[in-house]
């Protein structure tokens, strides 16, 4: 589990809230579907959300899934993130401090080669140093309730572009 951001808020109490992801892709690439569940801790309300992309990959739908849960959240907040996909949870963990350093350029070999979904990368960097973030490995299509009724959104939007 790794943290980003600054846990101080001026003015009172960070909120707490768990954010639920996941993306679909049939064909990938291919109509894409994403989805959200943000749950407040303290009053477990829920806000979810979801879309898609006529022409999507699996990928970006994830990614997406992440920028659109925060985009919702209008305040600082202590958000725990909640995701299957490793290529996420790897990319604002490991990943994107090397990029950002490198121009948002990666070594394929010895030959540089631009960070795929570079535009999606920058704007997860830019909502992640909005908040207090938690990240969290859920194991896909493994009965976690939240993951898997993402999942079904996500889906469900995704159907909407075939």
């Amino acid at each position: 589990m790794t943290e980003q951001g600054n846990s101080s808020s001026p003015g009172g109490r960070v909120r707490r809230v768990e954010l639920f992801t996941d993306g679909a892709c049939s064909g990938n690439p291919g109509p894409g579907g994403w989805a959200f569940i943000l749950r407040d801790v303290k009053t477990q309300k829920e806000l979810t959300g979801s879309g898609g992309e006529r022409n999507s990959t699996n990928n970006r739908m994830e990614m997406q899934a992440v920028i659109e849960g925060l985009r919702s959240l209008k305040k600082r907040c202590r958000v725990e993130l909640y995701s299957d996909s490793s290529y996420v949870l790897q990319g604002l963990q490991k990943w994107m401090t090397g990029w950002k350093k490198k121009g948002w350029v990666r070594m394929e070999g010895s030959r540089k080669k631009p960070v795929k979904n570079v535009e999606l990368w920058q704007q997860l960097d830019q909502l992640i140093d909005q908040h207090d973030i938690s990240y969290h490995h859920v194991r896909g299509h493994s009965g976690h309730p939240e993951n898997e009724r993402c999942d079904e959104m996500a889906v469900e939007a995704s159907q909407n572009f075939r």
